[in-house]
């Protein structure tokens, strides 16, 4: 009787492009598709609240795909693949390869079940480009965008596999299995993700169909994006995140398609970039990518301010507004994303840290690289940092991209009544404040 390989899926749940399927079924044998969900291994970030409801319905739908012969289980990866290797006597192990830390986990399972006669085979699925195949003159990491994404065109990039057939997936059926009840991901009491449940359709068939829709009716206006009450973005984040569509899929279904889809795509290229920046410094959600802001003084967090904050009850409306979205629907739209994080940072000056761990646990996007880089691109210590002198004034970002307040009143709609509460701080002292925080950093190099 052929064994039977093992397919074993992490942020990619999608049968379209996904090469770990496509060579388990290549190999020959009954194929068995397995997630597990780590969140013991020291190497791997636990999932934030919002991603736990994501993932739970995005492999649901993947089970349905594959007639319920996923396999889940649960605890440290390591141990749970070698188990299941043995408990199948599986000839060989597939998976397509991750950039964090927790690739170090991938090492030394590759190795532990080399030794012990197995084939295990990583791919490339994820990114476009591998980050030790984009380098600068001298072999090494780009720090700057511009020139990372002009290194990133000069390379060809890889046509989409065709889909895998679920039919050749179901190896898995009669093997013992967690329930995906039994992990818990969905809230209880309370149950706030009614929002959530508005929004979004996670799965591959939701991912094919939010890019369908930005194709006809976004991406002509693309040009708009910044405006947030303007459907102009794709809203393809979340689906990205959980490997439901592939980068590879959105470039050759975008490019060629409208005079925006370069933008578009210079988008995805700053995905890469974020990606590449975590490849070589796993630890970009705690520690500063410039040393010198490690003496920066952040103040102790007040937590009436900080609450204020998170519940969007600021005074700042759009702020306020942009807390609200991600609180009802576990997304904001990017604009407003840099200005909710710099008036925490700046105006505020409440650590980068305690806000991007908020919206780890609130965004239904949450990625391991974007949301710490992009954090650390405001708060001016990441690479290709916003200069920390560069206050985004939040009244004046609303007056040039929602004139209209239609965003803000959709989201507050008692602005601009006496219910609304005044400004928890003074926006021109709190950016004098700050300068003068940063010049202290300065003078202390």
């Amino acid at each position: 009787m052929t064994r039977p390989v093992i397919a074993w899926l992490r942020d990619d749940l999608r049968l379209a492009d996904n090469p770990a399927l496509t060579a388990a079924i290549d190999h020959g044998g009954p194929v068995i598709v397995v997630y597990v969900l780590d969140e013991e291994s020291p190497e791997v970030r636990p999932l934030g609240s919002a991603s736990h409801w994501w993932l739970h319905h995005s492999l649901e739908r993947f089970s349905e795909r594959l007639d319920g012969a996923l396999v889940l289980r649960r605890g440290p990866a390591e141990d749970r693949i070698s188990e299941l290797v043995e408990e199948t006597d599986a000839a060989a192990v597939y998976w397509n390869r991750r950039y964090s830390g927790a690739r170090e986990i991938d090492a030394r399972l590759k190795s532990r079940l080399r030794d012990a006669g197995r084939e295990v085979t990583s791919l490339h699925a994820n990114l476009l480009h591998e980050p030790w195949t984009i380098t600068n003159g001298e072999g090494g990491q780009y720090r700057v965008f511009t020139p990372f994404w002009r290194a990133c065109l000069e390379r060809e990039v890889r046509e989409p596999l065709p889909a895998a057939d679920p039919a050749a997936l179901t190896g898995g059926s009669g093997i013992r299995s967690d329930s995906l009840e039994s992990w818990g991901l969905l809230p209880t009491r309370p149950d706030w993700a009614g929002g959530l449940r508005e929004t979004w359709t996670p799965g591959e068939a939701g991912a094919t169909e939010r890019l369908e829709a930005f194709l006809s009716e976004g991406l002509a206006q693309y040009d708009r994006r910044d405006e947030p009450a303007v459907p102009a973005t794709s809203r393809l984040s979340p689906h990205l995140r959980f490997g439901e569509i592939s980068p590879f899929q959105l470039w050759h279904r975008v490019r060629g398609v409208e005079s925006t889809s370069a933008h578009f795509l210079r988008e995805v290229g700053w995905r890469e970039f974020s990606w590449n920046l975590l490849y070589h410094q796993p630890d970009i959600a705690t520690v500063n990518v410039r040393r010198d802001f490690d003496a920066f003084g952040w103040s102790e967090p007040d937590a009436a301010t900080l609450e204020s904050w998170q519940k969007g009850l600021t005074g700042i409306a759009l702020v306020d507004a942009g807390m609200r979205e991600l609180w009802h629907t576990g997304y904001m739209h990017n604009r407003v994303r840099m200005v909710v994080a710099s008036f925490l940072a700046k105006n505020l000056l409440i650590d980068w840290r305690i806000g991007e761990q908020w919206f780890w646990d609130t965004l239904v996007d949450a990625d391991e690289a974007n949301n710490p880089a992009s954090w650390q691109w405001v708060a001016g210590s990441g690479l290709d940092a916003a200069p920390y002198f560069r206050v985004f004034n939040p009244e004046l970002q609303a007056a040039k991209f929602d004139p209209d307040a239609e965003y803000i009143c959709r989201w507050v709609p008692e602005y601009g009544t006496p219910g609304y509460p005044d400004p928890i701080v003074d926006l021109q002292q709190s950016r004098k404040d700050a300068l003068a925080a940063y010049e202290a950093v300065k003078a202390a190099r």
